[in-house]
């Protein structure tokens, strides 16, 4: 297993029988609960390029080293005493960090345990795929603090769960507990106490299995078609599905079904 640290509060992990087909991108800033300071999200998002890059990656799962917290979000200490220049000047830094996970070609999981609150939660909702534990707290309470959510939650929270229901989440900026938010579909999958980056680690590997190409295509056009009607989303997939039909994933793809055998993918 390979490691890269990026900064002092990021660090990237590969997995995956020697191939790395499998990184994990490990939110490290554990006396603060990971709560994002600029030199974080810098961090993040310098690990979001490189890997973005790395034809190599096939899934990517995000994790935490705080024992009660996934993310508690902006580092509110920090944001104290910025001025309203320096706010400015951070708020790109800031977006890239969200930015640079949401925009990751490959799947994306998140393994998320106690505390996911606001930008912590922005993290996890910028993934495809959120595994959470039975301690997982979540929510968008930024208008709370005065603010509201600034990491994509006014976007990708309607996404998941529909306008009116986002709307009820982030006006009365509640806690929402593991169960309420399994039921809720805010997590995908509900996982006992201390399993969730191994679940999220197993399904990775589970998708990992599969054709980079595929995957990479078959995120791009569920992520395109969102939010369009019906014939432009169904353009946007036959888009996608011709960057994959001539590819060297197609063809091995076909050969090793009808051989019989595991697919060794070309990637390509």
């Amino acid at each position: 297993m390979g490691e890269e640290r990026f900064g002092e509060f990021v660090v990237v992990r590969r997995h995956g029988d020697g191939e790395g087909h499998v990184a994990e991108l490990v939110l490290d800033r554990p006396k603060a609960m990971n709560a994002v300071s600029t030199e974080m999200a810098r961090s993040i998002g310098a690990a979001c390029s490189a890997l973005g890059a790395d034809g190599g990656v096939r899934v990517v799962v995000v994790t935490s080293t705080h024992e009660r917290a996934f993310c508690v979000g902006a580092d509110l200490k920090e944001r104290n005493s910025f001025s309203d220049a320096e706010l400015v000047r951070q708020r790109p830094v800031a977006r890239g960090a969200y930015t640079g996970v949401l925009e990751l070609p490959m799947p994306t999981v998140a393994a998320v345990h106690g505390f996911a609150l606001g930008g912590g939660f922005e993290l996890a909702l910028s993934c495809d795929l959120i595994v959470a534990d039975r301690t997982a707290v979540v929510g968008l309470p930024e208008v709370s603090v005065g603010v509201i959510p600034g990491g994509g939650g006014t976007q990708l929270l309607p996404r998941r769960v529909g306008a009116a229901r986002a709307a009820e989440l982030i006006f009365t900026a509640r806690r929402v507990a593991a169960e309420e938010a399994y039921g809720l579909g805010l997590v995908d999958q509900l996982v006992g106490e201390g399993e969730d980056r191994s679940a999220a680690l197993e399904l990775a590997s589970r998708i990992a299995a599969n054709s980079p190409v595929g995957l990479r295509a078959a995120k791009r056009a569920l992520r395109l078609g969102q939010g369009l009607d019906l014939r432009a989303g169904l353009e946007v997939e036959d888009a996608a599905w011709r960057a994959v039909a001539f590819s060297g994933d197609r063809v091995e793809g076909v050969a090793a079904f009808n051989e019989g055998r595991a697919a060794v993918w070309p990637g390509r």
